[in-house]
């Protein structure tokens, strides 16, 4: 009799153990799902929000290129004196001066861009001095 009784017992439990597995896989399955919803709802509320920014960010990255472009930058920045160094030091400040006020951006555009753009005001300021040790510019 004992063994009927076991029999019974395992009737009962065993359909309750698949069921409650079946319950758990569903709701951890729910549960993923919903996480990566609102992963998603929450991803693009923020490109919502961000783009504009970033595309602004990127816009006055662009101007600040054309900014410092030594042919929009020489005729813009007129000389103090007839001192060609002190007309160098001139526009390496404005430089200086455009990049740290554009430096906010960096947090909106990507690192490959931001490099890019480091690398292009180091090769204007390099320009510029090379062209202030050159004998044959006179001021």
């Amino acid at each position: 009799m004992e063994i009927s009784k076991i029999f019974e017992l395992l009737f009962y439990t065993v359909p309750a153990l698949v069921t409650g597995i079946i319950a758990f896989y569903f709701f951890k399955e729910h549960t993923k799902n919903e996480d990566g919803r609102r992963r998603f709802l929450l991803h693009k509320d923020m490109q919502v929000h961000t783009l504009p920014l970033r595309l602004q960010a990127y816009e006055r990255m662009v101007l600040f290129l054309e900014r410092i472009a030594p042919n929009n930058l020489i005729p813009r920045i007129q000389p103090t004196s007839s001192d060609k160094n002190s007309y160098e030091v001139l526009l390496i400040a404005t430089i200086e001066q455009e990049y740290d006020h554009n430096l906010s951006q960096q947090i909106y555009v990507s690192d490959e861009c931001w490099n890019v753009i480091a690398a292009a005001k180091a090769a204007t300021v390099q320009i510029i001095r090379k062209a202030g040790l050159s004998d044959k510019i006179d001021s």
